[in-house]
């Protein structure tokens, strides 16, 4: 991570790497770089404020859930905006209710959309998806459906027909149907709690997507600071502006003085130069 943060530092003509550098290098390595010329309506900043405000709040109302590090909505990579999510330590293995409440949270931005726009957007199909993933692994791998039991239906044998592989299930069709069954109940469920959650703390989700519209990115103790109360949306980007002038003042003074620092070596450099054409 030194090696990139180096080369943001160089692009500001800074002298010392600091920890927004740092950060920044490491959101380019899991969401890819910013794409802040790409051109977005009004309308769709306000849908990604929101939905991404809805992953947050859900995720910070859950118990088990880790802590929220950023939240933006800069397009990177292929996404629109996304929501930071960083453990607390190092896991091991996946609990039944930490399973479950990974998918509340992703649900959470499609919730989000619903009780605050009257609609709903494609934003959320990379959420759903995995959110599905999760529910099938829980019925099929792990056996945490009370009703088909601790038996794994995720084995399957893969057979080769004409272009493609296809894949023969392991057990009838009466199996398939409950568990279908069993995954759409878990979603649906899920699905419900993150409505009840942002129900809940709607004044929290608008006061971070009123946030995100202002100034773009959250940190996780700015979020926590408008999820608590303790600073509105206005409060919070009037400070993060104030942060932002102090910030820009204080790259220019290290610019001058990177400038000055070359300049001096510069100098050193011509009359060493001057000391070995008098020597010669």
């Amino acid at each position: 991570m030194i090696s990139p943060s180096a080369l943001l530092t160089a692009r500001r003509n800074g002298l010392k790497i600091r920890m927004d550098e740092i950060e920044e290098a490491i959101t380019k390595v899991i969401a890819g770089p910013e794409k802040k010329s790409r051109v977005i309506s009004e309308n769709e900043r306000k849908l990604t404020a929101f939905h991404e405000a809805g992953h947050a709040v859900v995720a910070r109302a859950l118990p088990n859930t880790d802590p929220v590090h950023q939240i933006t909505i800069i397009p990177r990579g292929r996404a629109g905006g996304f929501t930071m999510i960083l453990p607390k330590e190092d896991k091991y293995y996946g609990t039944k209710t930490s399973m479950r409440e990974s998918i509340i949270h992703l649900l959470g931005g499609r919730v989000a959309e619903q009780l605050t726009l009257d609609d709903i957007s494609t934003g959320a199909s990379n959420d759903i998806q995995r959110a599905t993933e999760i529910a099938k692994d829980m019925v099929t791998k792990y056996g945490f459906s009370e009703k088909l039991g601790p038996v794994n239906y995720s084995s399957s044998d893969e057979v080769f027909l004409g272009k493609d592989f296809s894949s023969r299930q392991n057990f009838s069709e009466g199996t398939a149907a409950e568990i279908d069954e069993e995954v759409r109940k878990i979603i649906d469920g899920c699905y419900e709690e993150a409505k009840q959650i942002l129900t809940d703390h709607m004044h929290e989700l608008e006061q971070v997507a009123a946030a995100l519209l202002a100034i773009e990115t959250l940190d996780g103790e700015q979020f926590e600071k408008l999820y608590s109360g303790e600073m509105t949306a206005e409060e919070l980007t009037d400070h993060a502006n104030m942060i932002e002038d102090q910030i820009r003042e204080m790259n220019a003074a290290e610019a001058e003085e990177a400038e000055a620092a070359d300049e001096e070596q510069e100098q050193e450099r011509e009359v060493k130069e001057e000391e070995g054409k008098e020597d010669e």
